[in-house]
């Protein structure tokens, strides 16, 4: 079978050649050379394929999405559309997600915790208090008032001096580290193994080669990327995604010369680090090496993720080619929420509700770790101390995507630590999350959980519970 580059190739040879891939590529399409839901190379790849600007793969991609013989998802990539006599399907982007009895996935806070009534008064201040000249268009690197706000939040809580021109706003964690890969001039990038799929995936919808480092009790293993050739990592050094251990304090040294040292660059993606319960707060590494690490931040695990506000500081020597990027990719992220959330956290709120989350995360997660002790005693939970998540080690030799299959036909939701894996090695696990479950829900998913798994279990017993 054709590749895309030998179907495309010789319409590069051509005088117009962007009109000319354009055309090739729609009738390999409409003839069925392309499959239904064949997933194409991001702009940067095709691009270096073709030996053609990014720019004209970019644009005829949109064209071809606007006639509906692509279909284009941010964080998914761009795959062929079905087409028939009424036009594209688009059933693959609009199917609805599959509905669980329990929906243990990790990632989600308490959506039914988010503040309305405050967010609500928020929302009312900044508007009135916003200028006519405000509702234009916006500051590409975000709303001042916010990214003042932001920074000071961010010195007094995560002990990270920085300054408000330091930072750059965007549309959650996921179009931060978009914008850094788009900033790159690397080709592989070094992540955490395991370590989220989605993040892999984007990285690799951007035209890097993610490539897997082992993870072991204390964090990344420094020798190995070191090995790796790879001049960019991506970790989550405050609470480790999915292990949920914290980067010991030697390999943090070790990782920050190996920056220095080789002048590379350390993506700290501090995902989650204000949710903690039995460990103090872990400074972020960028206040200890600013020119050798970009920080990632957003509201995602604190508010909610449908905000879409997030945050990056870049090593200045990024910071305006970050800046640019950002301009060409959406002339900046609205500016009304933004300034909600700088009235909210100068006003208190933010901290607030930290507060009240913090409790309402803690009791869900010992409501599930004492069900796991009573139920699945012979299951190990790993990385509890902070977070919204933690990881249940199974007994050797469990196959625990199986297993997450076998729930799955049983109504819950339960990822497998193996899919978050780069490699086979690891134990297996499953990943839980609790933040969104109360613990009478928990304890219910844990007995649901317990009549379906391999190994020893004990039998429930009636007692009154707490309620949330």
């Amino acid at each position: 079978m054709e590749t895309l580059r030998e179907l495309l190739l010789p319409a590069v040879a051509s005088g117009r050649r962007g009109r000319a891939v354009e055309a090739a590529l729609r009738d390999a399409i409409r003839t069925g050379r392309l499959t239904t839901g064949t997933r194409l190379p991001s702009s940067r790849d095709l691009a270096r394929q073709l030996g053609v600007a990014r720019g004209t793969v970019t644009a005829l991609y949109e064209q071809l999405t606007a006639e509906g013989y692509l279909l284009s998802k941010h964080g998914s990539g761009t795959r062929v559309a079905s087409l028939d006599r009424d036009g594209p399907d688009l059933r693959a982007a609009t199917a609805k997600p599959p509905q669980w009895e329990f929906d243990l996935r990790p990632g989600l806070p308490a959506l039914s915790a988010f503040p309305r009534t405050e967010w609500l008064a928020a929302e009312r201040e900044a508007l009135n208090a916003m200028p006519d000249l405000g509702l234009g268009y916006p500051d590409p690197t975000g709303h001042p008032a916010f990214r003042a706000e932001l920074a000071g939040y961010l010195g007094r809580v995560r002990a990270l001096p920085s300054s408000p021109d330091d930072i750059v706003v965007t549309s959650g964690a996921a179009e931060a580290l978009s914008l850094l890969a788009d900033a790159l001039p690397d080709q592989r990038i070094a992540v955490e193994d395991p370590s989220h799929p989605g993040q892999a995936a984007l990285l690799r919808d951007h035209g890097l080669e993610p490539v897997g480092i082992p993870v072991d009790d204390k964090g990344i293993d420094v020798g190995a990327l070191a090995a790796s050739g790879c001049s960019t990592v991506v970790v989550t050094a405050a609470h480790q995604f999915p292990l949920g251990i914290a980067l010991h304090p030697e390999r943090r040294r070790q990782l920050l010369s190996w920056a220095t040292e080789t002048g590379g660059l350390v993506v700290e993606d501090d995902y989650d680090a204000e949710h903690r319960y039995d460990r103090p707060a872990l400074g972020a590494m960028r206040a200890l090496a600013p020119e050798h690490v970009a920080y990632l931040g957003s509201v995602s695990k604190v508010l909610a993720p449908a905000l879409r506000i997030g945050w990056l500081i870049p090593p200045r020597r990024l910071r305006d080619t970050v800046a640019r990027v950002k301009h060409m990719h959406d002339l900046g992220c609205p500016p009304l929420p933004q300034a909600a959330l700088a009235h909210l956290i100068a006003t208190g709120g933010y901290d607030r509700h930290l507060r009240r989350t913090r409790r309402l995360y803690r009791a869900r997660r010992d409501a599930l770790i004492e069900a796991l002790a009573l139920r699945l005693p012979h299951w190990q939970p790993i990385g509890i101390a902070a977070g919204l998540h933690l990881v249940v080690r199974l007994p050797s030799g469990t196959d625990d995507v199986r297993l997450q299959e076998t729930l799955a036909a049983a109504g819950v939701h339960a990822p497998a630590l193996s899919t978050y894996s780069h490699t086979a090695s690891g134990y297996p696990g499953l990943v839980l999350g609790y933040a969104a479950l109360a613990p009478d829900r928990l304890r219910a998913a844990v007995e649901r959980i317990a009549g379906y798994s391999p190994g020893p279990t004990r039998p429930g017993r009636n007692r009154p519970h707490s309620e949330d």
